[in-house]
């Protein structure tokens, strides 16, 4: 995506112009502490995704399945995740307008959109197959592409705050 949907224009105007906007920049430490959870959450998120993913590589935790490796990872995932969105949402009100301009957010909502859809699809079922029926091509496969995904999503929004 080259240039923002402009139907969406509106939206992040009205964000940047809300209280809960004008709070996250007008106040000492309300920025500084949703930023310090969302980066907790962002930690907690990244093990849970490769925990299972050095899994399916045939490294980390190998005394215990795959499948079980992640159903124990899933809810770290899944909760992880839930406060990323909550502690973004309120960052996000604060710069919506440099959110809106900036190619890498954009491109960043493509790969976090993909990447929920593929894990939550295609890597949950090779994480929960028969291990010996799938084999060991198929799991590096989907533990690579998970990875670089993942990676792909961190480092266009850190390039958001760097270069927009």
């Amino acid at each position: 995506m080259s240039m923002p949907p402009a139907a969406l224009q509106p939206l992040f105007e009205w964000m940047q112009g809300t209280a809960l906007a004008s709070y996250f920049l007008n106040t000492t430490w309300s920025s500084p502490i949703i930023q310090c959870v969302h980066l907790v959450a962002l930690v907690i998120f990244a093990g849970s995704v490769l925990i299972v993913d050095m899994r399916l590589l045939g490294r980390g935790v190998t005394d215990m399945s795959i499948a079980k490796v992640s159903r124990m990872a899933q809810p770290w995932l899944i909760w992880s995740f839930v406060v990323l969105v909550l502690s973004g949402v309120p960052q996000m009100f604060s710069t919506a307008l440099k959110q809106y301009y900036s190619p890498f957010f954009w491109w960043k909502m493509e790969l976090l959109i993909l990447g929920m859809i593929f894990t939550f699809t295609i890597r949950r079922r090779v994480a929960l197959a028969d291990e010996d029926r799938i084999g060991t091509f198929w799991p590096k496969v989907v533990a690579v592409f998970s990875m670089v995904l993942w990676l792909g999503v961190g480092t266009w929004a850190r390039l958001i705050g760097l270069l927009s």
